[in-house]
């Protein structure tokens, strides 16, 4: 069985869900991944309401759709970050605060417990039947945020030392959430991205290092982030096999523009013509995910391919169609019996 398409709801979350959930369904997408933003999944609500996480189930079924994970990539990006005015335009309001770093940081914190925990309700309140891809397992997608990404570029000269103390803050701060997502029995999958604290595989090695290889710590593999860095995407499914907990389809061009710009983006807006990268709609760029499904296959990845859907020259209906399409039509089951099996007289 080939796994199930979804759609993640962040860039749509200036619709209503109840708005959203009918197109979702039109261009062609088993399910959603639903974001903590805009009225798609709220997690205090959830916590709150005995009556919520039933009726989001109602909801989606009414549509045909199922769901797989939440996101909460915004409050996750406070945890570690060093805090500044963009924050708040991300946060909700009662994470933000008054605005006081260490307090915001905390609070992000707690937010991201309860989101392990609303998550839990939610897919407690599964009412079945199991849709395409079995019964969903409860996953949050999400940031970290980092109080190192700005040391990037080493200069002033930067020692390990001094950005071992940022994947030490990473773990003090992480361990006690993932405890929570322990308790909730519930995976976070961390998509790995420039600004978090795992940007490609070394990093990413290094934060599952800072959390004593918890067993709650995978990621949610987006190529995306990875194949204009140079990182070979492909290698990152094959070396975190069994800490791919979430798969996102995203695509990327790289290698373009006037040169002008580099890798780091030139302090321009998306969509540039100088720029030497963009997101594209999944399948319009460069990377190889005929090379993905096979790996996803050779692991025996089994969830959804999440479809997010980033392009800001083509019309957002027409592109995630499209995508939807596209990634139905490249998966395909991995074979579960030797090709050439049936040459041994045994097994005719």
């Amino acid at each position: 069985m080939s796994r199930p398409v979804t759609l993640f709801t962040g860039q749509w979350a200036d619709l209503p869900l109840a708005e959203l959930l009918p197109q979702v369904k039109q261009m062609g997408y088993d399910g959603v991944e639903l974001a903590c933003w805009g009225d798609h999944f709220d997690v205090d609500q959830a916590l709150s309401d005995d009556k919520y996480c039933a009726d989001l189930w109602k909801l989606l079924q009414s549509h045909g759709l199922s769901c797989y994970a939440i996101s909460n990539h915004l409050v996750g990006q406070a945890i570690c970050d060093n805090i500044d005015e963009r924050h708040q335009s991300i946060l909700p309001a009662d994470v933000w605060g008054d605005g006081e770093p260490e307090g915001v940081r905390q609070r992000a914190a707690d937010k991201m417990k309860d989101t392990a925990r609303a998550c839990r309700k939610f897919m407690d309140a599964f009412p079945g039947p199991e849709p395409k891809g079995g019964r969903p397992d409860a996953v949050v997608n999400g940031f970290t945020g980092s109080s190192i990404w700005h040391a990037l570029y080493a200069f002033p000269p930067t020692s390990q030392e001094y950005l071992q103390k940022g994947f030490d803050d990473f773990g003090a701060r992480f361990l006690p959430i993932l405890d929570v997502f322990e308790q909730e029995n519930v995976n976070f999958a961390l998509e790995v991205h420039p600004t978090e604290i795992a940007f490609d595989i070394a990093s990413s090695q290094r934060a599952l290092d800072a959390v004593k290889q918890h067993p709650r710590f995978g990621f949610n593999y987006d190529p995306s982030h990875l194949g204009y860095q140079g990182v070979d995407y492909v290698q990152f499914i094959r070396t975190f096999s069994e800490r791919i907990f979430h798969v996102h389809m995203k695509d990327v061009w790289w290698g373009h523009g006037d040169g002008t710009v580099g890798v780091f983006g030139g302090h321009t807006d998306f969509t540039d013509a100088r720029r030497f990268w963009d997101f594209r709609s999944v399948g319009r760029g460069d990377i190889n995910f005929e090379e993905i499904i096979v790996a996803l296959n050779d692991i025996r990845y089994n969830g959804p391919l999440s479809v997010e859907w980033e392009d800001g020259r083509m019309d957002r209906i027409h592109g995630a169609a499209e995508s939807c399409a596209y990634v139905k039509e490249l998966d395909f089951p991995r074979n579960d019996i030797a090709f050439d099996a049936a040459f041994d007289k045994e097994n005719q």
